[in-house]
């Protein structure tokens, strides 16, 4: 499978629980204009503040199988029991519209989307917390599970981050706004790149 397009990225953010990929996301969000959010389907509940088809889109078990079975997405994960995928017709969407698309998703997923585009189609970033005891502080600070599960979250955090090295960029998210700014950076210096390089294309078929 590939999806054809010169000018427009896939922006992948991944990084362990508590590290802040989610919050980076929506700042992201704000400050790129020409950027979409692929929304992921997920069998998990719906928590406190969410809103479906905004943050996710909430379904069951079945619905999820079905769906999946259709082949309505590019990529599928399960995590903590719960299953997750990312629709292709999103992809399609965005780069319909000249738009460039962000994913927050785990290494498996962005495992996943690198197998089906072209390297350079991608800007995949990896987050990484200042330690892990600030890794355990947000956790905790966040409220949403117990002694138990935070432990479990830490230890599968500590096994996820073994996957940095996949990719082409990681960033120790200290301060948001300093890693938002980054990020902003790098990304960018990679659309312009690419607007350049598909400029002097153009201008050197004139020649010929």
């Amino acid at each position: 499978m590939n999806i054809e397009s010169k000018k427009n990225k896939i922006i992948i953010i991944s990084s362990p629980s508590g590290a802040g990929k989610t919050t980076i996301c929506k700042y992201l969000l704000k400050k790129m204009n020409n950027l979409d959010l692929s929304i992921s389907y997920t069998t998990r509940p719906i928590r406190i503040n969410e809103i479906n088809g905004k943050d996710y889109f909430f379904i069951n078990n079945n619905k999820f199988n079905e769906l999946d079975k259709k082949g309505l997405f590019i990529e599928t994960a399960k995590n903590f029991n719960y299953l997750y995928a990312s629709p292709l017709s999103n992809i399609h969407k965005s780069f319909k519209k000249n738009r460039n698309i962000l994913f927050d998703i785990d290494w498996k997923g962005a495992q996943k989307l690198r197998k089906k585009f072209n390297k350079n189609q991608i800007i995949d970033f990896f987050i990484l917390p200042p330690n892990k005891k600030e890794l355990k502080r947000r956790l905790e600070k966040r409220g949403r599970d117990n002694t138990n599960e935070i432990k479990t979250r830490l230890s599968y955090a500590l096994s996820e981050m073994s996957h940095h090295v996949d990719y082409k960029f990681v960033i120790v998210n200290d301060k948001i706004n300093e890693t938002v700014n980054n990020l902003l950076l790098i990304i960018n210096y990679h659309l312009l790149n690419t607007y350049l390089v598909e400029n002097l294309k153009k201008r050197s078929k004139l020649f010929k």
